[in-house]
């Protein structure tokens, strides 16, 4: 049986080695496939992996100013206060539990480093490191030969270099699968506001963020209201002047409804209007504030920029397919897979991706590997 195993063998590239990577490359090499992990950070984590250091990312008027998709140097978007807001009892995988430790974050809503902690534990218990080459940035992946042969013999051009040396040699692999595991909260979505590409002030998306102190004694507004957006507001009320929280709806958690009330200096506001040049922000109400900084906390978009699918997968901000239960394209199955791309698993949306949701997904690739999927 192990020999039968083996003679079916494929070699595998997973890219990323946050939740749904590590996962993903533990089942595939339970089933004795030959897989080559790409990270292009120092560590396991992904989103996980926090970084206070987002000097080096793209300016957000980059963004304003070209059509062109932008690619971030930063990958986590997680801010140094971020909490888990869901109990640990379900943010590990079933037959990992996420347990407490001593001497760590022993709180059932933990902060980010006992996740990320708990993600090291996981890596090392089942021996992953040595599958990934970190510091490695995946530059493209394509179909071989032009995608002439389409079906089980589909085979994937994958393209590499050392992120430390930008002029480092590319490296080309042939590899027989691909599974594509890079996350959804690293490519910043904006809104499109009048007078937002020519607002001198300071903008940031709440990608970058990470502590309050430098926004000390500044008038900041807010956009969007869902989790984020509330956090960074009730940290922001602590050392900033006045604190504006513009969103489509002005509900609010019960946290933020508290802070409200014993803080004057936040306020709620409904939508943005315009930016003006001399840094009034007016909202739709007529009503408006001058203010030093804007943070967007409007969410992210999918993307994958290394990825030439030849138009068999469309990407726009918030969809990707067509993918048959979220995970592969019917066509190129299973020679591409993604995993980690649904953001919503209950009726609750979570911050960052949920790791139960990663057991249904691997096993809908096992399945697919064992040619059990739907005919399409």
């Amino acid at each position: 049986m192990v020999s039968d195993q083996r003679s079916q063998s494929k070699t595998v590239c997973v890219i990323g080695a946050g939740p749904s990577g590590l996962v993903a490359a533990r089942e595939l090499r339970r089933e004795l496939h030959k897989v080559v992990v790409m990270e292009q950070s120092h560590d396991i984590g992904g989103q996980w992996l926090y970084s206070s250091d987002t000097r080096d990312e793209v300016p957000l008027a980059r963004y304003f100013s070209t059509d062109s998709v932008v690619v971030p140097r930063v990958h986590s978007s997680v801010y140094a206060s971020l909490r888990l807001t869901s109990p640990r009892e379900i943010m590990g995988y079933t037959d990992f539990p996420f347990a407490t430790k001593k001497g760590r974050d022993m709180r059932r809503f933990p902060g980010h480093r006992e996740l990320f902690l708990y993600l090291k534990d996981f890596c090392e218990w089942f021996g992953l490191r040595e599958l990934i080459r970190f510091d490695t940035k995946v530059e493209y992946v394509g179909m071989a030969d032009n995608g002439c042969r389409i079906g089980e013999d589909l085979k994937w051009v994958v393209r590499s270099r050392a992120v430390a040396a930008p002029d480092a040699t590319v490296v080309e692999e042939i590899f027989d699968a691909v599974v594509v595991a890079t996350g959804h909260y690293t490519q910043p979505r904006l809104p499109k506001i009048k007078g937002m590409d020519s607002w001198r002030r300071r903008q940031i998306h709440s990608h970058t963020y990470r502590v309050p102190i430098p926004f000390r004694d500044e008038v900041v507004v807010i956009v969007g209201n869902s989790l984020s957006g509330q956090d960074i507001s009730m940290e922001l009320v602590e050392v900033a002047k006045q604190v504006h929280l513009s969103s489509k709806t002005l509900d609010v958690t019960e946290g933020l409804s508290r802070v409200i009330s014993k803080h004057k200096t936040l306020h709620l506001h409904p939508q943005i209007d315009r930016l003006c040049d001399d840094g009034r922000v007016v909202f739709v109400d007529g009503s408006c504030v001058e203010a030093d900084t804007i943070i967007y906390c409007t969410g992210y978009s999918y993307s994958f920029p290394f990825l030439d699918a030849q138009g068999i997968i469309t990407v726009d901000d918030d969809r990707v397919g067509p993918l048959y239960e979220h995970t592969f394209p019917p066509s190129l199955a299973p020679s591409l897979s993604f995993i980690g791309i649904p953001r919503k698993v209950t009726k609750y949306a979570f911050p960052f991706l949920f790791p139960c949701r990663l057991e249904v997904e691997k096993n809908i690739m096992l399945g697919a590997w064992s040619k059990c999927l739907p005919k399409v």
